[in-house]
């Protein structure tokens, strides 16, 4: 996984939402709900496919088809890369 415009990168388990999988490796997205249907952790998908736990996430098949996902319930099927310009990361020593 990536988000090019800070330069950071991780890797997700298989099973694992993006948005658990960013907060594993310390990089922290809007979130609010982890259900699917706030739409707080809304982002875009510049690459890679995803899949959703869920049947219906609160995107319209218009946003589908613009590459906007919901990271709390979606999860990568291989290398994905987000734009999420709001996402912070922990500070590392």
């Amino acid at each position: 996984m990536g988000l090019p415009e800070q330069g950071w990168t991780w890797t997700s388990e298989a099973g694992d939402s993006l948005l658990a999988s960013a907060e594993a490796a310390g990089v922290t997205l809007p979130s609010s709900c982890r259900n699917g249907t706030c739409r707080a952790c809304l982002c875009r998908l510049l690459s890679g496919q995803v899949r959703y736990r869920i049947e219906w996430p609160g995107l319209s098949a218009e946003e589908k088809a613009e590459g906007w996902i919901l990271p709390c319930v979606a999860e990568a099927l291989g290398d994905c890369t987000l734009a999420v310009p709001a996402a912070s990361r922990a500070a590392f020593d």
